[in-house]
């Protein structure tokens, strides 16, 4: 039995230790906002100028002004501030960000990223993921374990533009937890129902 989408977003808070400075990228990421533990001192911050972002407002709530990188409607919680693009660019490139937890189109073995672009399909843009894979002091990544398509997203190399090399520690998928290392992925949790032999079978390259 797959993880859904909260499921992964709750499993990806469990990551967050307290006092971090962190980054949600656009898509799936955004909703571990909505599941972080109480009192333990998180900030999450966005590419366009958020320090101490919340959750999603609840319906009837939303402020059009305060929202996220991705254009959604995010509050500000108490103690939060806001600030230029360039500021918060330069607290990414400064590493000040401790963790940044972003989408995936395919992962490598070794921790390579694609994340912005199909080529002769979609293209996202690569927005600041570049900026994030590259500044943050540790990269998570959250998506699907394969592709509407049923393709392996988690890859021995990334066949797509890539966004960052050996940058990615972790990656949380509907089927498991991974990690990627310098020995290729290794199986550290399967979603409950779900066998190492299925993630196995669903995974592009070995996984130990």
């Amino acid at each position: 039995m797959a993880w859904s989408e909260e499921q992964m977003a709750a499993r990806a808070a469990q990551e967050i230790e307290a006092g971090s400075i962190v980054n949600l990228g656009i898509g799936i990421p955004t909703l571990v906002a909505n599941y972080l533990p109480a009192r333990k001192d998180i900030w999450l911050h966005t590419e366009n100028g958020i320090l101490g972002m919340g959750p999603f407002p609840v319906d009837g709530k939303e402020d059009p002004h305060v929202i996220n990188a991705g254009k959604q409607t995010v509050t500000i919680l108490p103690g939060g501030a806001c600030f230029d693009s360039n500021t918060s660019f330069a607290m990414i490139r400064g590493g000040h960000i401790d963790l940044t937890i972003l989408g995936a189109m395919q992962v490598s073995e070794h921790g390579d990223l694609a994340n912005w672009s199909i080529p002769g399909g979609k293209t996202m843009g690569f927005g600041g993921a570049m900026d994030l894979a590259a500044g943050s002091k540790r990269v998570l990544v959250m998506t699907t374990h394969r592709t509407k398509k049923g393709e392996p997203k988690l890859v021995p190399t990334c066949t797509y533009p890539l966004t960052a090399r050996r940058v990615v520690q972790r990656i949380i998928t509907d089927l498991a937890v991974i990690d990627a290392t310098p020995q290729g992925f290794v199986l550290v949790e399967c979603a409950p129902g779900t066998t190492a032999t299925e993630v196995r079978a669903a995974t592009g390259t070995v996984v130990r």
